[in-house]
């Protein structure tokens, strides 16, 4: 028997739907690399044309099944072309990191055709300091956060030799129609069997769906936020903004406040929010926003796609932040499931539902229930390099779609933790008072909870 097709899960057909090939559907990070003696891009090209035949997806493209034979799948593409994926492009000056990141929102602008592999790599030269820039870019449904920390980690020196030597005979060639349609037809026989009636199916399937909405609105459904300018449909173009803090700094106070640094995040967040509001002429007293849940703690570079819930909160946005941060706590324990990422079995389905309509566009661009998103991943706690050069910053870079004016993206590495702050500039020009209201918001000293 033939082995079985490696098919896009139903959250990939999901990012698939959402996302157009442009800056709506990307992600990514920013690796910025110190000067290192004897480091050359075309050396880190070839390093860099070795390590991906570690990760099997970024040779493979999205194919379409016949008719009948099921979701699409992914297989190698036997024009796989590396020079068509990473590019040199010199900073303008004065190469600083104000440049570095308009270059990387500029380069978030240009599509990736999906006609090939859904994936850019950019090396960045000139920067100020000597060092290198390293942009990597993928469509989300190639990986969501949690398996995009994989692909890096398999492209860093850090790499074990048995992931660096893999050389896999390529191309494989894709599934025939008949292997397909017989898949196919045997996921059919599978579900069908699962659905036969019994009691402790039927308990199970109920767990599930109280974990998932526990997951993803706890006890009460998100209700329609009053309108504010956070929610207007966004362009092509993107903005970056990067916060750069001390992690023990922040995970101290999440911890004397009964909270993590995810709580911490979400209430600087939601103050920062209030600030940029207030001096819009407008008031905010909460945010409620949308959190990823990786229904995996990691993922290997074999094993990428998505595997995401979600956890919509709405914290508050006013008072001093360490009881903002307390009241955050209390509210996120009050969402989390015994099962992480319960809650994609409920909005997934009807996201697709609603692209199979030809809602699922409009739905994005006038929902009031949701006003930014954000994303917190840990990092790598030891220094990494590449191709000898030290990884000096990672800079995530999340991604926004529908009417969401801005979202957060933030990661720990080697003891700092970065908040990325991307945002639509035609819909936010004033996206530096919200980078500075944020840097505000996680500088300044929490006052000290009531013993």
């Amino acid at each position: 028997m033939p082995p079985s097709p490696d098919r896009a899960t139903a959250a990939d057909l999901m990012q698939f739907a959402t996302g157009d090939g442009r800056a709506a559907g990307h992600i990514g990070a920013v690796l910025v690399l110190g000067a290192a003696p004897g480091f050359t891009v075309a050396e880190a090209r070839r390093v860099l044309g070795e390590r991906i035949r570690a990760v099997p997806r970024l040779r493979q493209r999205l194919y379409r099944a016949p008719p009948g034979c099921g979701r699409p799948y992914w297989a190698d593409d036997p024009a796989f072309d590396l020079s068509e994926h990473v590019r040199q492009v010199c900073c303008p000056p004065p190469g600083d990191e104000r440049a570095l990141l308009d270059l990387a929102a500029a380069q978030l602008g240009e599509p990736l055709p999906r006609s090939r592999p859904l994936w850019s790599a950019t090396f960045v030269t000139g920067l100020a300091d000597g060092g290198t820039g390293l942009l990597v870019i993928m469509d989300h449904v190639l990986a969501d956060g949690v398996a995009g920390l994989a692909v890096l980690g398999t492209l860093v020196d850090q790499v074990t030799g048995t992931a660096q030597a893999r050389t896999d005979r390529f191309p494989v060639p894709a599934p025939r129609a008949r292997d397909l349609a017989a898949d196919a037809w045997r996921g059919r026989l599978r579900r069908a069997a699962r659905g036969e009636p019994g009691a402790p199916r039927q308990a199970r399937g109920l767990r599930r769906i109280r974990e998932g909405i526990a997951e993803l609105a706890g006890t009460r459904p998100p209700r329609r936020r009053p309108a504010t300018s956070l929610n207007r449909p966004v362009g092509p173009r993107r903005r970056l903004d990067v916060v750069a803090v001390d992690l023990a700094g922040v995970r101290d106070s999440g911890h004397a406040h009964g909270g993590t640094v995810n709580d911490v995040v979400l209430a600087a967040v939601a103050g920062a929010l209030r600030t940029l509001l207030a001096a819009r002429g407008e008031r905010l007293g909460e945010v409620t926003i949308t959190v990823p849940v990786a229904a995996r703690r990691a993922a290997s570079s074999g094993e990428l796609g998505n595997q995401i819930g979600i956890m919509t909160v709405t914290v508050p946005a006013t008072g001093d932040l360490g009881t903002r941060v307390t009241r955050t706590a209390e509210i996120t324990r009050g969402h989390k499931s015994r099962t992480r990422g319960a809650s994609a079995a409920l909005f997934v389905p009807a996201f697709l539902l609603l692209a199979r309509v030809g809602l699922l566009r409009w739905f994005a661009n006038h929902q009031r229930a949701v006003q930014t998103f954000v994303t917190n991943l840990p990092g790598p706690e030891d220094p990494l390099t590449f191709g000898g050069a030290a990884v000096r910053a990672i800079i995530p870079i999340p991604s926004t779609t529908g009417n969401i004016t801005v979202t957060f993206a933030a990661m720990s590495y080697a003891g700092t933790l970065r908040i990325t702050v991307l945002s639509d500039p035609s819909r936010m020009p004033d996206a530096p008072v919200l980078a500075t209201a944020l840097r505000h918001e996680l500088s300044a000293p929490l006052i000290a909870p009531p013993a």
